[in-house]
């Protein structure tokens, strides 16, 4: 414990005596360097929860700022927040939520050009962005850089949740999930609407799964789809196959 200060000790005491977390686990999350695409619905609970739970090192990568529209279901902003850069903004709150964990805001739109430059270093990626195009370009480079990627999506009731490493032999990338998928303006949150509080349930769950995938409790969600539909009250998981045929991961 002699990584720690006191009030890291008493900031960490829940996960320090969880017999699956402990020292080496807490150990592991102060050491993990996290980055998020994408602070919205998605990325606002993902992130608070990333900073309490003590990741040393955050990216959020986010070219967008916040809009009174966004405060139904992006709950790391104010009314006072609006109109400002959503990266720099997100930084500052979670700086105030924990001190100890150093936040690098990327006030940037991620392309398939300039992926590789701002992913490589991590040791995990969680994208909660709303774009099948940033959505491929982030799997192909997390693909190619061989970081774990954690995904999550919402429709306007219900959500998913994968991890996907897909430079596992025996384990698929989002590619093999989506293909090659196309975004339609139509399908926008703008245009369908979203139930606020189920982008929070979708997206302490990518926490969930970054810190798992960090620390090693349980069993890892690779290879697999968690699907929740609030409408109903359900939650299910389905195995995904690795498609040899996939243009990401296959060969």
């Amino acid at each position: 414990m002699s990584d720690f200060s006191d009030d890291e000790l008493d900031r960490y005491a829940r996960h320090l005596v969880l017999r699956e977390i402990g020292g080496r686990g807490q150990a592991a999350l102060k050491a993990a360097r996290v980055a998020v695409i994408g602070a919205g619905g998605l990325g606002s609970p993902c992130l608070l929860y990333l900073a309490a739970a003590g990741v040393g090192q955050l990216t959020v990568i986010d070219d967008d700022a916040v809009a009174l529209s966004n405060l139904q279901r992006q709950i790391l902003f104010t009314t006072a927040d609006a109109g400002t850069p959503k990266a720099a903004t997100a930084a500052t709150h979670l700086r105030a939520l924990n001190p100890h964990v150093a936040v690098t805001p990327l006030a940037v739109r991620l392309t398939a050009d300039n992926a590789m430059t701002l992913l490589a270093g991590h040791s995990q990626i969680a994208d909660g962005c709303d774009s099948f195009t940033t959505r491929l370009a982030v799997s192909d480079a997390a693909q190619a850089l061989r970081i774990p990627l954690i995904s999550g999506a919402v429709g306007p009731f219900d959500g998913q949740v994968a991890t996907f490493r897909g430079h596992d032999p025996a384990l698929p990338c989002y590619r093999c999930l989506v293909g090659a998928a196309a975004d339609r303006a139509e399908q926008s949150c703008a245009e369908t609407g979203v139930l606020g509080a189920l982008t929070g349930v979708i997206g302490a769950m990518m926490a969930l799964e970054v810190i798992r995938e960090i620390t090693g409790f349980g069993d890892s969600l690779a290879g697999r789809l968690l699907l929740y539909d609030a409408m109903g009250a359900r939650m299910r998981t389905v195995r995904l196959p690795k498609d040899p045929a996939c243009a990401g991961c296959g060969g």
